[in-house]
């Protein structure tokens, strides 16, 4: 097989069967396409099921001299090891050679997270007498109550939310469906922003569905989002470094300083794995720690 058909059959693979969002997709087929180029600058004249263990240890080690960091190393690794995984499948190969691959040690980051006075300071912000200023409560309500990812937010619709039952069908990554609660507050606001602002719009059909609109009756963006969040720290005087997922880390940051289980505040983010999860048990530590050192009269 000659690296162009490998290459265009991972590209079905990764989009079709494994439904990869365009970004991965992207990315995974750019670090192939950085590994043929290292095989054919170092003159080895081998078809991608000739690659052996040997051949990719070697390329790592050029990807290090590139001075990446050890997120990017690991995510060119993820790339090249599902492209041997899709030649394996294929049968264009007995054995994985990207199976050995050592992935880098990645140090952990803590994401920011805003206090519960922080979130009611942004919401509190917001002008409520304009349209958008409705819009925009029943925006960040149900980003904070429900925990969701901004792509997720700006994809709801109408008949994804069940004001009787209290819940929201959310379609995540690699279109996993989740049921999240749906918050007293976020129901109340998103209620009022369809009664008395969208059903006044002038909507377009391709978004008839879509839950939140902006003016001119399309989807919103994943920038306005942003944009929404950015001026209302600016209007509050907020310096941290915050986006629309600083709502979802504050999300899971509260349940889980709350007392909630880990196994529940999984299934609500969507957390295909529960590692992904802990990591909110370390900021409930932080927390913890930050408490004694501030409250503790021995501190």
């Amino acid at each position: 097989m000659d690296w162009k058909s490998a290459v265009n059959g991972f590209k079905q693979y990764i989009r079709l069967e494994k439904s990869l969002s365009e970004n991965t997709c992207h990315a995974y087929i750019h670090d192939v396409a950085l590994l043929q180029k290292f095989l054919d600058d170092k003159g080895y004249k081998v078809a991608p099921e000739e690659v052996r263990l040997k051949h990719l240890q070697e390329f790592l080690g050029s990807v290090k001299d590139w001075m990446l960091g050890a997120r990017s190393q690991s995510r060119i690794i993820s790339g090249i090891r599902m492209f041997y995984k899709y030649l394996l499948l294929e049968d264009e190969i007995s054995e994985n050679p990207a199976e050995l691959l050592e992935m880098p040690r990645l140090p952990q980051r803590l994401p920011h997270v805003l206090s519960v006075e922080e979130i009611n300071s942004l919401i509190g912000a917001i002008d409520l007498s304009s349209p958008q200023g409705q819009r925009n409560k029943a925006i960040l309500e149900t980003l904070y109550c429900c925990g969701l990812r901004v792509s997720e937010l700006v994809n709801l619709k109408i008949s994804d939310v069940s004001f009787e039952d209290g819940y929201v069908n959310v379609i995540g990554k690699g279109n996993k469906q989740r049921f999240v609660p749906l918050g007293e507050s976020a129901r109340k606001y998103i209620t009022v922003y369809l009664r008395d602002i969208r059903n006044h719009a002038n909507i377009s059909k391709d978004s008839a569905d879509i839950l939140f609109l902006n003016k001119r009756g399309n989807r919103l963006t994943r920038v306005m989002v942003f944009y929404i969040i950015k001026d209302l720290a600016k209007k509050t005087g907020l310096v941290k470094s915050i986006s629309p997922h600083t709502f979802r880390h504050s999300f899971a940051t509260h349940l889980v300083e709350g007392g909630a289980d880990l196994r529940a505040v999984q299934e609500m983010l969507g957390h295909e794995s529960i590692t992904t999860t802990e990591i909110y048990t370390h900021l409930d530590r932080e927390y913890l720690r930050d408490a004694i050192l501030r409250f503790h009269p021995r501190r």
